[in-house]
């Protein structure tokens, strides 16, 4: 089963951004500089305070970052990259913040906000949070380096999650303890709604960390889809920062609703790709299952012709042998007695042919069918189903000194009418390459595995054959023995192979040369 792997050009975070990707990432950006060159000059317009849009803000953007934690998560669990599971990380702590931002805004639930917050917690959580995410953006950068050298595939997929996502959240934890219970630590960032000295130092060094991230994307080539979006990610995120915290004078101005509509962009932007790759996912599974749809009413057609063109082949191809083997026999008794011996084994050779010939028909037709056929799988005691095969076996076996060795094979879930087919070819087989041997014997046995795997064999003390020449065992028409010798139309070990696989397991082979085969095969467990 094919797994994903870090170099799998299906997704978004490693399909490589071509140039109509590139094109419109920087029409983005280039839209959104336009409109923050625009805002500037007004971002310290005084504005009504609407407190509404503050909860709905923050909501916005928890909602948003929540379900682009869950995407990336998704791929990560795919491709099990450690950058990936970083990049939901980065989400996650933006999203926690802004909850914590949300509930400790002075004025909005309480007077100096929730939490035991001061009036100077959330403009703190603000740094910790606009400061936080380049962070994580960095550490996605240098991880991607590392998994381009073949390096950071995560075995433990979900252990990896749950451990990032509670480290995040203590992360977030201890940024909300830091802004609430240890405000009296912290110097004032603003006064009377109006930035400080300290404010513009602290925003000045977040917006230079933003500025880090954003080279660190640029500069990493090449860039995947994914990378191209987080580079007009972090250009709105540094609009943000500016127009909230850098060019305007306080909360509530045109440059502190403006700064976060560019937030919203933000977490808005990877978003909306996700999904759109993820239709596109969905387009190309409809357009996949509708080829596979179409191409098996093809062959079901294709397999209704072959079949009755093998039944047609078949009938043709026994119908002369029919004759020749019924004149064949009318002349063994008739007018046998007027023959001397060469010309009675002549007769007998032509008997013999035919009938080989009409085994030939049968087996090519069985092995045909193979793949047609559906498996009617059931609980099937082997034992029940050696039984009458030895038996069957012994009474043919003409005096010969045969010994049959069954031990306790128990149940197996297969194809009651495939698997008798199995035992019967190893059977017949085994039979037929102990000829030559004074006191044969033939064993059927199973043995369990640690893994719980049954492995069944088959085994003989007769002809075996050379090891080097194992390849060959299970090709269609091919014999390791002299047909003059021993007979058979080099089928039968194909059917027991195509038999075998279909059911889910494999068969090989051991064996010397005068020293006996053995057969081994292993079913679905």
């Amino acid at each position: 089963m094919h797994e994903p792997t870090s170099a799998s050009p299906d997704f978004l975070s490693t399909l490589p951004a071509g140039p109509r990707e590139r094109r419109l990432a920087r029409a983005v950006v280039g839209v959104s500089l336009l409109f923050f060159l625009l805002a500037v000059p007004f971002a310290k317009v005084p504005l009504p305070k609407v407190w509404a849009f503050i909860p709905i803000y923050q909501a916005s953007l928890v909602i948003n970052d929540l379900i682009t934690v869950v995407l990336l998560l998704g791929q990560y669990a795919m491709l099990r990259t450690r950058s990936l599971l970083v990049l939901a990380c980065a989400y996650l702590f933006t999203g926690a913040i802004a909850v914590l931002h949300g509930l400790t805004f002075p004025g909005l639930f309480a007077p100096d906000g929730l939490l035991g917050a001061g009036k100077q917690s959330t403009a703190w959580l603000y740094m910790f949070w606009h400061g936080g995410f380049p962070f994580f953006i960095i550490a996605y950068v240098l991880l991607k380096d590392r998994e381009r050298e073949g390096r950071q595939l995560d075995e433990a997929v979900y252990r990896s999650i749950a451990f990032g996502a509670l480290a995040t959240l203590g992360l977030v934890a201890a940024c909300g303890m830091l802004a609430t219970l240890g405000k009296a630590f912290f110097p004032d960032l603003l006064v009377a709604g109006r930035y400080t000295p300290a404010m513009h130092a602290v925003i000045t060094a977040v917006w230079l960390l933003s500025l880090v991230a954003l080279a660190a994307l640029w500069f990493r080539r090449p860039h995947a889809l994914l990378d191209e979006w987080l580079i007009v990610v972090m250009y709105a995120w540094l609009f943000d920062i500016g127009l909230s915290a850098v060019f305007n004078a306080g909360r509530f101005d045109l440059g502190f609703y403006a700064g976060r509509a560019y937030g919203l962009l933000a977490a808005s932007f990877v978003l909306m790709v996700l999904l759109l790759e993820n239709g596109m996912l969905y387009a190309r599974l409809l357009g996949m299952h509708a080829r596979e749809q179409k191409n098996l009413a093809e062959l079901r057609a294709a397999n209704q012709e072959l079949e009755s063109f093998s039944y047609s082949v078949s009938h043709d191809l026994r119908s002369p042998l029919r004759a020749v083997d019924g004149y064949a026999c009318m002349l063994e008794r008739r007018v046998a007695d007027r023959f001397d011996a060469e010309e009675r084994r002549l007769l007998g050779v032509i008997r013999g042919n035919a009938k080989q010939m009409g085994t030939l028909i049968d087996d090519l037709l069985a092995f045909s069918r193979l793949g047609r056929q559906q498996l009617s799988t059931q609980s099937v005691a082997l034992n029940t189903l050696v039984a009458p095969l030895v038996a069957q076996l012994q009474s043919e076996c003409h005096g010969r000194n045969v010994e049959f060795v069954v031990g306790e094979l128990g149940c197996a879930l297969a194809d009651p009418g495939l698997l008798r087919q199995v035992l019967a070819n190893l059977l017949g087989n085994a039979v037929k390459f102990t000829r030559q041997v004074e006191s044969a014997r033939i064993e059927v046995g199973c043995r369990t595995l640690a893994g719980g795997t049954a492995v069944y064999h088959v085994s003989d003390n007769g002809a075996g054959f050379d090891m080097r020449f194992a390849d060959k065992l299970f090709r269609v028409f091919e014999r390791l023995h002299d047909g003059a010798d021993y007979e058979g139309s080099g089928i039968g070990l194909s059917i027991v192979q195509r038999i075998v696989q279909r059911h889910g397991g494999r068969i090989w082979a051991e064996s010397e040369p005068g020293g006996g085969a053995t057969f081994y095969f292993t079913l679905a467990p």
